[in-house]
């Protein structure tokens, strides 16, 4: 049944309070994570609640409608975009492991398929391993992994991972992620959606934990141009889930932060950080599934 005026006043009271007693113990979400107990326990809370909003309204055909009724046809005049694992994937099979540059990447393949000629003897799984107890670590006194070029970082990460130190390696190595030989673009409707939302006056902007090689990824795939922002960790001395990276985003856009969406892979960094910082957010896999569907729960057809 569609929404009328005075339904939605009559639930308005109810959502405004269900958003202010939402999922944030302790403080922004962005914050807890000294506890994996206490993080699995703030997740399950988060997933329990995460439709509270979806729920007074009967389902996401009545959100989109309610979301209309406030803002017009084009729900949101901003779309945020994550980069690795949402925008573009590695090239070769996907390995749970954390990056070179991304959340899941083949890294013990390239690192052991590279490396052969400098003389990493390790096999794929004992790389696998060593990159995961080194990535786990905690780096410094600072929470930012990736700090400029990222360098530093990545070379405790590729000696530790491989035992090799050789200078050549790592920049081979770190050069490789820079090209296009390396990345592919998720959805290849990408392109065409975003000049449709764009036209229809939505701005769009990628925001992504990564060092500045980004913009070189993004150029080496000829997608840069596609945004009216690119804003990246290592840029703005903030990671998501932190929500500063989200609201410098839309101050680069000129947006309020409840006017955009951002779509992200990862339900911590993207889903409770974009939400923290004020902005509506879509699980990337879940919510939705490809950038046509963003563009039609936006209301811009492609």
């Amino acid at each position: 049944m569609a929404l009328t005026r005075s339904s939605i006043r009559s639930k308005l009271p109810t959502l405004v309070l269900a958003a202010l007693s939402g999922p944030r113990l302790n403080g922004p979400m962005w914050q807890r994570h000294s506890s994996s107990d206490a993080a699995a326990a703030s997740e399950a809370e988060v997933v329990n609640s995460r439709h509270v909003g979806l729920e007074l309204f009967g389902g996401v055909k009545e959100y989109e409608e309610y979301r209309r009724f406030l803002y017009g046809e084009i729900t949101h005049k901003a779309l945020l975009v994550d980069a690795a694992g949402t925008l573009l994937v590695p090239s070769q099979p996907m390995a749970q492991v954390a990056p070179l540059l991304l959340t899941q990447t083949p890294t013990h393949a390239i690192y052991r398929q590279i490396g052969e000629k400098y003389g990493v003897e390790y096999s794929e799984h004992e790389i696998l391993n060593r990159y995961r107890r080194a990535y786990e670590q905690p780096w410094g006194r600072s929470r930012l992994r990736y700090v400029n070029d990222g360098r530093p970082f990545w070379q405790f990460i590729v000696s530790s991972s491989t035992g090799c130190s050789d200078s050549q390696y790592f920049e081979e190595l770190y050069h490789y992620y820079t090209t296009d030989k390396a990345w592919h673009l998720c959805d290849p409707e990408a392109e065409k959606v975003f000049k449709s939302l764009r036209n229809a006056g939505v701005k769009l902007a990628v925001v992504s934990n990564f060092d500045t090689r980004l913009r070189s990824v993004l150029r080496a795939l000829n997608c840069e141009h596609w945004f009216d922002a690119v804003v990246v960790s290592a840029e703005v001395a903030a990671e998501k889930p932190n929500p500063t990276i989200f609201l410098k985003a839309c101050e680069l856009l000129g947006v309020n932060p409840e006017d955009a969406v951002h779509v992200g892979d990862d339900r911590r960094n993207d889903i409770w950080g974009a939400r923290d910082a004020g902005c509506d957010a879509w699980l990337w896999g879940s919510d939705v599934h490809s950038f046509n569907e963003v563009a039609q729960r936006i209301g811009v057809q492609v």
